[in-house]
């Protein structure tokens, strides 16, 4: 893993964001990373290439949220939206991670043992999920 820190967006970065968010918010999304020491962007290389991306942003020194996941699907299934996640509370040492997200993704967050809270339906037709993990022994539960 790598932080990403430029100015200008990756083409991969933009890509694996568009599968995160709204294509035409993907340039005001990463923007949000670059000037920003609370916020963090951090990109996962496989061979030269960039396949997956974690943004964050800090909610205390202890404690972050998850705005941002994104895997390119000719590697999904590998685990490695759970290795991003144990990546990020490994380095910044967390004891609760957090994120929202919408009923696609709420298997993966189950998955890796978070606690699920239907937040109803936050816009017209759409159902969110308010996903949380207290970090006990993350090594052993995050992607197990």
């Amino acid at each position: 893993m790598k932080k990403i820190s430029s100015i200008t967006i990756h083409p991969k970065i933009r890509e694996l964001f568009s599968y995160a968010t709204s294509k035409d918010r993907v340039d005001l999304e990463y923007e949000k990373y670059i000037p920003s020491p609370e916020h963090k962007l951090y990109g996962l290389e496989l061979q030269d290439k960039i396949v997956a991306c974690i943004g964050i942003t800090f909610i205390n020194a202890a404690s972050c949220e998850i705005k941002h996941i994104a895997v390119s699907p000719i590697v999904r299934g590998n685990n490695i939206g759970s290795q991003m996640i144990k990546f990020v509370c490994d380095k910044h040492s967390l004891s609760s991670i957090k994120a929202e997200t919408d009923k696609g993704a709420v298997k993966f967050y189950e998955k890796n043992g978070f606690n699920i809270t239907s937040l109803g339906e936050k816009y017209p037709g759409v159902e969110r999920f308010f996903c949380e993990y207290t970090i006990q022994n993350l090594s052993s539960t995050i992607g197990g």
